[in-house]
């Protein structure tokens, strides 16, 4: 192990570029995929699958754009549908009554024939993920390629009225026959398909639908760990006021060194494991025997509540960040000392009883923005009620909590959204995109962005300024999976107002409910509790660390911590790289996850500790007999 990465990492990371994929920055991308990940065997499977059959993807691969175009047409499409049905019924009944496996001149054969081009359009477009750019280029040419086949086929009824009539004789004689009947659009179609590995070559009929052909990323974490053959383990926490969260867990059962990884704001556990292999954090310490565990707070779009009419309402995004330290992330921490705490009894019996001192394993936090604010109120407020926060050391990566110093865009923001607060509460519960569409929509031009470089400079562009001129990769980051059309994270009203309040009291403290009696109730008194007045609570060791070019939390603001938290005695350290805000967890950068597992190793694994604790003990009572 050499500057705190371990030897799989090292050797992972110095195969040749040819064989690694996992390392490449998350702004590149293959031919095949997102560009972001390795090849998987899923997707070779596809792939073979795909040169297989050759029409797999028929028709549903664009489907959304087809039944749009249904609906514009619906005029045109409900007169001439008519003749069109009767022309398909005829050819129906020729075929069946032909010998089977006969498809000689037959007008069945000749109808597939007709679809031949629009399978192959389809069948070359579906290689990859596409953009709307893509999407709608196809469409344009399915339509085409329609209009030209319905003046075929109405051309051929002119010239051949007799077979017109046999058709319409047929339909009627049919109409209660229950034949099976050709569908087109977006209707859902049993397309053979092989599976590779399977004993039985034979190919299988699979349910093919509109929703899971839109040519979309709709990867989850569970998705990213298991593809490049990690353990996975999803536990679901109910927090004390009914909110069902996600933690998930790349298991080491034995191991008495955990660690807990909290994300920042608009963000989940996947930016942890973005990376792949080599450069995500959560990968480097599983590597170095860490169990490991990836904590998501509250705040998606599925919102999971005990109670369902607050699942379906926005009483659900009725939280500050105080609900994310003082109910998200205790809820969480106390599920992994149960966990803990139960897997280690089984394994290892002959450990002694533990007490609210000692716990049989080493617990450290390391967490990234709007996490790290949540993190520090979760330790104070813990101290305060004079409970056990469980953890043993702090890494903080450019915490939020101070904001004062800030953008020209955060504080003209601030100026405007304070005094309307009161009225865009009653109309804006949250700040996320609401339906499938629109979120598939974005997922879709951000791969636009990707494969047109002058848009997505342009959008970069704007984006950064929008931002406060931060560096980041934000066009990258829209790109990844949790951004997709089943789900997303999204933005508390009060989680805004949380933070522009802070930015507008210049100090880091817990959330102003408007009055002195709502505080009173609150907390106990006509003022919020002042967290920065209250670092001489934090009695474990603190790690802060700054980005030079991040213009979201800018290094002065992470001072700001670390000069407060001097001053309190608290064993803190500070550290500043050149990155941007989202760098810490979106990018591949050696020399912080050389830092933060650096900072980690300093935390002395329970088993150590408990070993000399014992020799303590067997000393002193050596001592005493003599």
């Amino acid at each position: 192990m050499e500057n705190g990465v371990s030897s799989f990492n090292k050797f992972i990371h110095e195969l040749p570029m040819d064989s690694d994929t996992s390392s490449m920055d998350y702004s590149s991308t293959e031919e095949d995929g997102d560009g972001m990940y390795p090849p998987t065997p899923s997707s070779q499977c596809s792939r073979m699958s795909r040169a297989s059959t050759f029409s797999r993807n028929r028709g549903h691969s664009t489907g959304w754009t087809i039944f749009l175009f249904s609906w514009i047409l619906f005029p045109l499409r409900f007169l001439l549908g008519i003749p069109i049905r009767f022309f398909r019924l005829f050819y129906i009944r020729r075929s069946t009554a032909s010998p089977r496996g006969s498809h000689q001149n037959s007008p069945l054969h000749t109808f597939k024939k007709i679809h031949s081009l629009r399978d192959h359009v389809i069948h070359r477009t579906t290689d990859r993920r596409r953009g709307v750019i893509e999407d709608l280029h196809l469409a344009i040419e399915v339509f085409i390629e329609v209009i030209f086949d319905f003046f075929h086929k109405a051309a051929h009824f002119l010239l051949s009225p007799s077979e017109v009539l046999k058709a319409i004789c047929r339909w009627f004689l049919s109409w209660t026959s229950g034949n099976e009947d050709i569908h087109g659009g977006v209707s859902d179609t049993s397309i053979p398909a092989a599976t590779l590995g399977e004993d039985d070559p034979a190919p299988t009929e699979t349910k093919t639908t509109l929703h899971n052909s839109l040519n979309t990323d709709a990867r989850t974490c569970q998705d990213v760990i298991t593809e490049l053959g990690y353990p996975y383990e999803a536990i679901h926490v109910i927090t004390s006021d009914g909110y069902v969260l996600l933690l998930e867990r790349i298991p080491r059962r034995d191991s008495r060194k955990a660690v807990y990884l909290q994300h920042g704001i608009l963000d989940s556990s996947m930016g942890w494991v973005s990376n792949g292999v080599v450069g995500s954090p959560a990968f480097a310490a599983y590597d170095q025997g860490y169990d490991v565990f990836l904590g998501n707070l509250r705040g998606l779009v599925s919102r999971e509540h005990i109670e369902k009419e607050i699942s379906s309402q926005n009483r659900y995004w009725r939280y500050s960040i105080n609900e994310h330290g003082t109910e998200d992330i205790p809820a969480m921490i106390e599920k992994i000392h149960q966990v803990k705490s139960a897997e280690l009894k089984i394994s290892q019996p002959d450990l002694e009883e533990e007490t609210n001192d000692d716990q049989h394993y080493k617990l450290c936090a390391i967490s990234h923005s709007l996490g790290g604010a949540a993190m520090l109120m979760y330790v104070i407020t813990s101290r305060i009620e004079e409970k056990s926060h469980r953890l043993s050391r702090l890494i903080l990566m450019s915490p939020a909590g101070f904001h004062h110093d800030s953008s020209l865009v955060f504080t003209a923001f601030e100026y405007m959204f304070l005094p309307l607060a009161p009225i865009l509460a009653c109309f804006v519960p949250a700040f996320y995109i609401p339906t499938r569409f629109f979120r598939m929509l974005l997922n879709k031009l951000a791969r636009d962005f990707h494969n047109y470089p002058a848009v997505g400079g342009l959008v970069q562009t704007l984006m950064s300024y929008v931002v406060g001129g931060d560096s980041s990769n934000w066009v990258g980051v829209i790109g990844l999976p949790h951004y997709n059309m089943n789900d997303m994270p999204g933005v508390s009203f009060y989680v805004a107002h949380h933070l522009a309040q802070m930015k507008r009291a210049r100090r880091f403290r817990m959330y102003d409910y408007g009055s002195a009696s709502a505080n009173m109730d609150a907390y106990g008194f006509p003022e919020p509790l002042d967290l920065g007045e209250n670092y001489g609570f934090i009695d474990i060791p603190v790690d802060l660390v700054a980005g030079k070019k991040d213009n979201v939390i800018r290094p002065s603001m992470v001072r700001k911590h670390y000069k407060l938290m001097k001053e309190a005695c608290v064993e803190v350290s500070y550290t500043e790289f050149e990155y941007a805000h989202l760098d810490f967890t979106f990018s591949h950068h050696e020399e912080l996850l050389a830092y933060v597992m650096s900072r980690l190793l300093l935390v002395e694994p329970a088993q150590k500790q408990l070993r000399n604790e014992k020799s303590l003990r067997l000393k002193r009572k050596g001592q005493t007999k003599f």
